[in-house]
């Protein structure tokens, strides 16, 4: 296999690049290779080696813990959690919540295989118990495995003594954080309401 089949196979592994974006890609990159294969390339190694997860929430950052943790002006009381790291990036896209989040890395699937073992959740029950935290706002995908999660959640964080609240419905059914146009989202955050314990 050639260099450039390597580079295209490599692409093409992207999400929302097939063989024929991939092709096209690679094609762009090759032909501009100071401008624009030599940066990405730097960039690359550099992702590579300095981002790490936060050991606190779960996001991606080159500081540990991350800049939205180590924060002082983010509110310590609100903890939005989220299946995925894309989710903690559309929302501070919107710019509508100031508080901290908690990245579960996933969402419940019998299907898949992904068990409450296999996702965060244990480390937001502690973060729940903390003094300072009196809300904790569940912003997974309404999606079955979103809810599933969700309910979850709710049971597991029974004698924690926060207020539990989810997104407003303006988030569509089926819909996922990382695909809502920012004003969606922000509505959303600023209609949360508290949900019922013991489902």
């Amino acid at each position: 296999m050639s260099d450039i089949d390597r580079l295209i196979q490599s692409l093409a592994k992207l999400p929302g690049l097939g063989p024929r974006s991939a092709r096209r890609a690679a094609l762009y990159m090759l032909e501009r290779r100071e401008s624009v294969l030599a940066p990405l390339i730097a960039a690359l190694s550099a992702a590579a080696e300095g981002v790490r997860t936060c050991s606190t929430c779960g996001n991606l950052d080159s500081t540990d813990p991350c800049s939205i943790c180590a924060d002082p002006r983010r509110d310590p009381t609100i903890l939005c959690v989220v299946e995925d790291v894309a989710d903690v990036w559309a929302l501070e896209r919107a710019n509508a919540f100031r508080g901290r989040y908690h990245v579960l890395g996933g969402a419940l699937s019998a299907l898949d295989g992904v068990g409450p073992e296999d996702l965060n959740i244990a480390g937001l029950v502690g973060r729940a118990r903390a003094p300072a935290v009196a809300e904790v706002v569940l912003a997974t995908s309404l999606t079955v495995d979103g809810q599933t999660t969700a309910h979850y959640i709710i049971d597991r964080l029974e004698g924690c003594e926060v207020t539990v609240s989810a997104l407003a419905h303006g988030i569509p059914l089926g819909g996922e954080l990382d695909y809502m146009d920012d004003g969606t989202l922000s509505a959303a955050l600023k209609a949360r309401r508290p949900l019922p314990r013991g489902l």
